[in-house]
């Protein structure tokens, strides 16, 4: 499995001291937070693109490469690349280049994201979501498939004779998450073109997230991409710990109550007994964590929200020094029990890569994801 940590990247008033850090602080401070992940041995950093306050993330692929130029092996991701307001030919040109810069450490997750405005912001019409979610994502495969690409639909200019540039590292597309928190649609595209599916999984209660999971897995091995089990899931989740169970609830409880996310709804008992949300000690999130696996089966990727609703920067680094060496190690072990084989790791680049040139050896069309993690079990 792969572990790592999103974040949402919101200008929050610490509710404790009424500080306020600038976007620039903010920015830089993700920075740091990114380079801390990969201090303590996490697998993965992840952005989310907002184009609005109270966030600063809406030039993710900028802000990846200047984290890839201070990280030497941790997997650089979106945590949501906005497949509806952006022209899949920026998506495609942006992201190959950002591979090329990172040595193939890189994936996306495309979503539609939560802001309504965004959509006549870029030209768009929020009414027209999932269509252009479907004509967008089929272009942009083609975009990074194709040397020269002929194409027309509804929703953008028609294209001809487009080759992309630079083309995507070593002729591979970037390994593409789909997230979605409620729309089952989503799930479908996923499974169609058998593309990971990335469940939020921090607003609604277990049971949901286990029927979007489940339509996903069924639709994945419908469209003949595999078993079931051998679907790519990945889940988010929200942590914050300290040794003692009571300082946690204590000491995140104001930054909980004001947070731009979810804060002035429900209380934090109500929340965390609600949703996945787990305030207290490092053991208590191994235990939730490890829970995860009953209603979902065996995944691929956990990713944690950590650093969001004002918590200083001193106190973000805390909870990456605990997840490091008390909780990830802890999962790893434990997730690997009983874990059958066939279920495949989360594809990398360099097993994309391997996959490739297996299917070009055997004439196969494209390369499935099981496939590519299956060539991590081989390596």
């Amino acid at each position: 499995m792969q572990f790592g940590i999103f974040t949402v990247g919101d200008v929050t008033p610490d509710p404790t001291t009424g500080r306020e850090p600038s976007e620039a602080e903010r920015i830089k401070a993700t920075v740091a937070i990114a380079r801390k992940a990969e201090e303590v041995g996490l697998d993965v950093f992840a952005t989310g693109e907002h184009h609005n306050p109270p966030f600063t993330p809406s030039s993710p692929t900028t802000l990846l490469g200047f984290i890839a130029a201070q990280t030497q092996r941790m997997i650089l991701s979106t945590s949501t690349t906005l497949i509806t307001t952006n022209d899949p030919v920026k998506i495609a040109e942006d992201f190959s280049v950002l591979q090329h810069l990172a040595d193939g450490r890189v994936d996306l997750m495309l979503g539609r994201g939560n802001t309504g405005p965004v959509y006549p912001w870029f030209g768009q019409d929020i009414r027209t979501a999932l269509e252009l979610t479907v004509e967008h994502y089929g272009l942009l495969r083609r975009l990074w498939r194709e040397p020269v690409v002929d194409w027309s639909g509804e929703f953008r200019s028609p294209l001809q004779g487009f080759t992309l540039a630079p083309q995507p590292l070593d002729g591979v597309a970037p390994f593409v998450w789909h997230g979605s928190i409620r729309t089952p649609e989503v799930a479908e595209l996923a499974a169609f073109y058998g593309d990971g599916f990335f469940a939020n999984h921090i607003f609604w209660p277990a049971s949901h997230t286990e029927q979007m999971v489940r339509l996903y897995r069924q639709r994945f091995e419908a469209h003949g991409h595999g078993s079931a089990d051998q679907a790519i899931v990945g889940l988010g989740g929200q942590v914050f710990m300290r040794p003692n169970s009571q300082d946690a609830v204590a000491e995140f409880r104001p930054y909980f109550d004001n947070a731009p996310v979810y804060g002035h709804g429900p209380s934090l008992e109500e929340f965390t007994a609600q949703t996945p949300l787990t305030v207290g000690s490092p053991q208590q999130v191994i235990e939730r964590t490890l829970g995860f696996r009953d209603y979902v089966g065996d995944y691929q990727r956990q990713l944690f929200l950590i650093d969001h609703a004002g918590l200083p920067l001193k106190t973000v680094l805390e909870q990456l020094d605990l997840l490091g060496e008390q909780v990830v190690p802890v999962l790893r072990k434990e997730f690997a029990v009983g874990r059958p084989d066939r279920v495949p790791d989360a594809p990398t680049h360099e097993q994309l890569v391997a996959a490739r040139r297996e299917s070009s050896a055997t004439g196969a069309a494209d390369v499935s994801p099981s496939a590519a993690g299956r060539q991590g079990e081989q390596a």
